[in-house]
């Protein structure tokens, strides 16, 4: 009697661990995980820095600016738009420091 096929998903045969990292942020005082590659959360502090804004302020602006997508997908949009500026030139689109809340302890 043969058996009904059944697909597999792909971490059933894949015991590779996952290469994100979950961290908590803070978005709009409201605590959230987010799961980025290390590239991304290297690049998402570099933003901040660059730009002056603790890393929940640049999180809770990027939060604000998306519109149906995810947290983590709007943050990798906003991470290639802002190189993807700088790259051709243009001025990326940055918060203002003024406007946004500041924490302690940045992730």
């Amino acid at each position: 009697m043969a058996s009904a096929w059944q697909p597999r998903s792909r971490r059933d045969n894949d015991d590779t661990p996952s290469t994100l990292v979950i961290r908590n942020v803070v978005v709009a005082g409201r605590r959230t995980s987010v799961r980025l590659e290390p590239a991304m959360w290297e690049a998402l502090h570099d933003i901040a820095r660059r730009t002056e804004v603790t890393l929940h302020g640049l999180v809770t602006h990027i939060a604000r600016q998306r519109t149906a997508s995810s947290l983590t997908a709007a943050i990798r949009v906003y991470i290639v738009d802002f190189y993807r500026a700088g790259f051709l030139g243009q001025p990326p689109m940055t918060p203002e420091p003024a406007r946004l809340p500041l924490h302690n302890g940045d992730c």
